[in-house]
């Protein structure tokens, strides 16, 4: 027996022998088992280094068997100041890039093989302090995970942080062209540059709207990651903005184009289009990319030409998926600001008079010249389509069937679009 405060408390005992005294007497060697029972049982364990198994990993697991010795003696959870130890061992161990649930079955089964091993000779006359000791080890368990999770859980936030800090300083200083900055950073030979649009979620406009926006952003930044091999480093607000993704060696891949910003496209980039489908259904919104590439000192160029491409494809309406410069190489040059564009959009002012025209010219060009498909969308019979474009001809000059005609034909269209009239 021995006093808590005023009281005297009975100590727990098997076969006669205080329970705290087996555990303390049998903690070194207990510990060396449990931890070969880690590395047998948990695969993370298995490949951890042989030092850190018999140094850290050894002196924690004693540390813990003592301190349940002095639990059961006590018949009191843990303090504070005793759990000290094992926040600081899994601090260490998010440091080291252990996974949390990793760290947490070993503390589950260094448990279960302590029950073992005190019990396995427990008798019927050991029953009451049976079921007390184990309710005190859960008690234990509790105190110690809840420890455990929380230190490593701030120590990963803490790196986290620091992480992210050093990317968006990467990011900034690769689109600035700022080269001090980036002095001692590892960069990528090449980089591919995405100006990303996102459509608004239906979640954004109720009450947890900043949520849900966050929540878009996130899994379109995921989606992306999944794709790509290398980090990505993202640049994000709730509409769109840059992502910046690493492209390892000096020659590209097969389908890889490597070309200065602006050079007409060779071939696919690596999964572009499939970039684009996967963020959208990712994030439940339509998703616009537009993409360039380019070696680190190119980035600020290809980030600025890449963001032009994609006020383009929203001025003009295009749907949603990958884009390049030669994609919307005509309407990038339209808002080039010129006397043209006016004198272009101009072409079709004949028809401001009978907007039925200007849209059945609209949508057979869209359509790529189907007339039967035009009539489809527009509900009418072929026959009146037939009539429109003859109209539309005579009043014109421009008649969609000579090539000539029609590359002048939808640069009107286009410009018309890009300054608003329709």
């Amino acid at each position: 027996m021995f006093w808590e405060g005023s009281s005297v408390v009975r100590a727990l005992t098997l076969a006669g022998c205080p329970l705290h005294e087996l555990l303390d007497r049998q903690a070194a060697r207990l510990a060396r088992r449990l931890v070969r029972g880690f590395a047998e049982q948990i695969p993370l364990y298995r490949r951890l280094p042989k030092e850190a198994l018999d140094g850290d990993i050894t002196a924690i697991t004693e540390h813990n068997l003592r301190l349940i010795s002095r639990v059961i003696r006590d018949r009191r959870p843990p303090a504070r100041a005793d759990l000290a130890p094992l926040r600081e061992s899994a601090a260490r161990r998010a440091q080291e890039g252990v996974p949390l649930e990793a760290l947490l079955a070993a503390y589950h089964l260094g448990a279960r093989m302590v029950w073992e091993e005190l019990f396995a000779g427990a008798g019927p006359g050991d029953v009451s302090d049976v079921l007390e000791a184990g309710r005190i080890i859960l008690l234990y368990m509790e105190a110690a995970t809840t420890a455990v999770g929380t230190a490593y859980l701030e120590e990963r936030e803490s790196l986290l942080s620091q992480e992210q800090h050093a990317m968006h300083a990467t990011v900034s200083a690769l689109l600035s062209g700022d080269r001090a900055a980036l002095a001692g950073v590892r960069l990528a030979p090449r980089y591919l540059v995405l100006a990303v649009a996102a459509g608004r979620h239906p979640d954004e406009d109720g009450p947890g709207g900043a949520i849900a926006a966050r929540r878009k952003l996130h899994r379109i930044s995921t989606a992306l990651q999944r794709h790509v091999a290398e980090p990505v480093l993202p640049a994000l607000d709730t509409t769109g903005g840059l992502v910046l993704v690493p492209l390892q060696g000096t020659k590209p891949a097969v389908g890889e184009p490597l070309q200065e910003p602006g050079e007409p496209h060779q071939g696919a980039e690596p999964a572009v289009g499939e970039l684009a489908a996967a963020a959208g259904k990712a994030a439940g919104v339509p998703v616009w990319l537009a993409a360039e590439c380019a070696p680190p000192q190119g980035v600020p160029a290809a980030a600025r030409l890449a963001e032009e491409v994609l006020e383009v494809v929203r001025v003009f309406e295009q749907p949603p998926g990958a884009y390049r410069l030669a994609d919307v190489l005509l309407e990038y040059q339209l808002t080039r600001s010129s006397q043209a564009t006016a004198l272009l959009a101009g072409l079709l002012d004949p028809l401001l008079d009978n907007p039925d025209l200007l849209r059945t010219l609209t949508v057979y060009l869209d359509t790529g010249l189907d007339r039967r498909r035009t009539a489809e969308l527009l509900h009418v019979h072929p026959n009146t389509v037939d009539y429109r474009l003859r109209r539309a001809v005579s009043l014109t000059g421009l008649d969609p069937v000579d090539p000539a005609h029609l590359q002048r034909i939808g640069a009107a269209l286009a410009a018309r679009r890009l300054t608003g009239l329709r």
